[in-house]
């Protein structure tokens, strides 16, 4: 046996979850952390995942916040049949020592949870009805953690979506940029400040208290939801970056990953167009879940929070081109500036159809 695979089925060992370990399969479907499937010699099999200490300062804060969101869910839906229940939200496995999670060596910690066998993930939403189910899967998600007290959640990433700071980083990026990427990049600062008042909206609705701080996923992209084999949604993944926030983080940022008609990479600006029909199924999905759960202000402010997450990750990647790509991983000296043109056109193509989403 080679010697990460006898260091895994060690860390495996770590676990209290009555199995016998067989053999191991890398996942590669996440950029930050380690993550491994665990086979064993009787079902259920296993997810082992290291989370990326250096990318997040509280990973036991963090391990914490996933754990109490799913343990919170499966109370709400206890009355479900066991096996209907493991497949509806994750089953996190405490540590022999009764922790939520192992703590191996140099600072690495570790967390278990349950395999859901016959499982898909999609990366594209390529027809409406995966749109819809996504909607329904990320709306029941925020309707079952509506009375969960977000005071005894952490922050996982400070200032993840806070506006202000997002332009402060932007300004700072601007003060120093070389003349050559301020030129490159010039009609795109210039949108960054006629846009400044229309993005601080949402933001100054939550500092104002006039919107309420709920739990969010903060990465609702559509690879995180699961689907069985006849494409119905299953349960909502991924949850590290669980924290408090409002309820259009998570609608926005969803839209922006289902309704863009090409990758963000693509730097055929042609081929981005904002979607209107995932739009409409994914909102109805989503309203359909929550029912009275949002209040009418986060209604009304839905459609706006599709622009809004575009125009930040726009923003973030505009900010990163200037400060000559240090956060980002880019493939060559502009992608930074195309990922950013790619959402800016996004933006252009949703304000011309910005009659057609409102709810």
């Amino acid at each position: 046996m080679r010697m990460k695979e006898e260091k895994l089925q060690l860390i495996f060992e770590q676990f209290d979850h009555g199995s016998v370990y067989d053999s191991y399969k890398e996942l590669a479907s996440g950029h930050i952390n380690d993550t491994f499937l665990i086979v064993t010699k009787n079902k259920p099999y296993y997810v082992l995942q290291r989370i990326n200490h250096q990318v997040f300062k509280d990973v036991p804060g963090l391990i914490e916040n996933k754990v109490s969101i799913s343990a919170h869910i499966r109370k709400k839906l206890e009355h479900l049949p066991k096996n209907e229940l493991d497949r509806s939200v994750l089953t996190f496995v405490k540590s022999k020592n009764g922790a939520s999670c192992y703590r191996g060596d140099a600072d690495n910690y570790w967390n278990l949870m349950q395999f859901i066998d016959e499982s898909v993930t999609f990366e594209l939403v390529k027809d409406a009805e995966v749109a819809y189910e996504g909607g329904k899967l990320f709306g029941e998600f925020i309707n079952l953690t509506s009375d969960f007290d977000t005071s005894n959640l952490i922050e996982v990433i400070p200032n993840f979506h806070n506006m202000r700071f997002r332009y402060e980083q932007f300004d700072a990026a601007l003060a120093k940029a070389s003349e050559e990427r301020i030129s490159l990049a010039k009609s795109y600062i210039a949108k960054v400040a006629l846009m400044k008042e229309e993005m601080h909206v949402l933001q100054d609705l939550k500092d104002r208290g006039e919107i309420p701080i709920r739990v969010t996923h903060n990465d609702t992209k559509i690879s995180n939801a699961l689907f069985d084999t006849n494409n119905k949604g299953l349960c909502v993944i991924d949850t590290d970056t669980i924290m408090p926030g409002i309820v259009h983080y998570d609608f926005g940022d969803a839209i922006r990953t289902i309704c863009n008609t090409a990758s963000e990479d693509e730097t055929n600006l042609d081929l981005v167009e904002f979607n209107v029909d995932y739009y409409k199924a994914y909102s109805k999905g989503y309203l359909e879940q929550l029912g009275d759960t949002l209040t009418a202000e986060e209604i009304a402010q839905l459609p706006l929070a599709a622009k809004t997450m575009i125009f930040i990750i726009a923003l973030r990647f505009l900010t990163d081109f200037l400060n000559d790509d240090i956060y980002f991983k880019t493939q060559y000296t502009n992608h930074n500036l195309d990922r950013a043109k790619n959402q800016f056109k996004l933006i252009e193509s949703l304000n011309e159809k910005y009659d057609q989403i409102q709810l």
